[in-house]
């Protein structure tokens, strides 16, 4: 029993982690193919086409086990993918104007918008009076922090990249002058991804079947990411791909960047709530730090090496506060329902379950 509740446990901190080794991963690709020419626009629309006709199978044969779709559900599932479609073709052109380590490092924005909407919304609790809430609000400052100073602060070199990898680190640099502005655009992006993790808790306590709501995510991002393509793309040729690395970005893109990462995020999202999924974004960075030095030439500075340290450390003192909220949060009652008074007591933290009660 304590082996199977320990293994229930660390499925989704694996599970997160992973999507962060996979994200940096799609990144890198996609900072590649877009200097190759890609078009931002329309790369939205083959992957998250690909992921569609992927997942087909899979809504076709549950057709008759998931729950009824009614309109209202339909029209959730659009605003969801207008947020995502959205969102996706914005980082793009962000990390075309500047870099994947700069896109991690933004993504560490997520988690101090995605905690303040979820105070807001009554889904996180918060009272500074706990020494939990407090190591949780110092630990996404730090985290940030980290980030802040990773983007900011450059310092002395420690590692220079070898010599045949200095094309590669000519392929992912950027123009200066773009720098602030795709470091604003990620910070937009980031808003956004805080207000899916939010909306999209919210569908999942209405429509539990995340892969349906997985599903019509990606197809709906596609309808709208073709409209958004044929407004903004005026080069047909835009829809050819030239090169075999985009090709593989679309496809990487599809399979890990689209459906493996949303299926992850629904999946801890429904078992852990939005913010646990948000925190993990500081490890991004660090990633992103290591990716760069050992497979594409860039060089490692003292600046870096500092803020992935405070980002780890902030990361594992929210982590922390987390972990002993749900240590200490009411136990459910027989019959499933939460303990706690709705009228007083301190609420269930994020990372306890929410009380499903799904019958069977």
């Amino acid at each position: 029993m304590g082996l199977a509740t320990w293994i229930s446990d660390m499925l989704p901190f694996v599970a997160m982690i992973a999507v962060e080794c996979t994200d940096v991963g799609a990144s890198t690709l996609s900072k590649a193919a877009l200097a190759k020419g890609m078009s931002q626009y329309v790369s939205v629309v083959y992957y998250n086409a690909l992921g569609t006709l992927i997942l087909l199978p899979y809504f076709i044969l549950r057709r008759k086990q998931r729950p009824p779709l009614t309109c209202s559900l339909l029209l959730k599932f659009f605003l969801l993918a207008l947020n995502g479609s959205t969102g996706q073709i914005l980082f793009l052109v962000a990390v075309k104007l500047s870099s994947p380590t700069l896109s991690s490092a933004m993504a560490n924005l997520a988690p101090i918008f995605t905690f303040l909407l979820a105070v807001i919304f009554g889904m996180e609790a918060l009272n500074l009076r706990r020494w939990t809430s407090m190591a949780k609000v110092l630990g996404a400052i730090v985290a940030v922090t980290g980030a802040l100073i990773v983007t900011l602060y450059q310092g002395p070199a420690i590692l220079m990249p070898a010599p045949s990898s200095h094309s590669n680190h000519m392929l992912l640099s950027s123009d200066q002058s773009g720098w602030a502005l795709g470091g604003f655009l990620l910070a937009i992006v980031m808003l956004f991804s805080a207000v899916w993790n939010i909306f999209q808790k919210y569908i999942l306590k209405k429509y539990p079947d995340g892969m349906t709501v997985v599903f019509f995510f990606t197809f709906f991002i596609t309808i709208q990411s073709a409209i958004f393509s044929l407004i903004l793309e005026r080069d047909p040729k835009a829809w050819i791909l030239d090169h075999g690395i985009e090709t593989i970005t679309i496809v990487y893109t599809a399979v890990f960047g689209s459906l493996f990462r949303i299926s992850i995020h629904t999946w801890c999202l429904h078992k852990k709530g939005p913010v646990y999924v948000a925190m993990f974004k500081p490890l991004g960075i660090v990633v992103a730090v290591i990716l760069s030095v050992t497979f594409l030439g860039d060089t490692l500075h003292l600046g870096s090496v500092i803020g992935s340290v405070i980002i780890t450390v902030g990361f594992y003192s929210v982590m922390w506060g987390q972990i002993k909220e749900k240590a200490t949060a009411p136990v459910a009652a027989v019959d499933g329902t939460c303990c706690s008074s709705s009228s007083s007591g301190p609420k269930t933290p994020l990372l306890e379950q929410y009380c499903d009660n799904e019958k069977v």
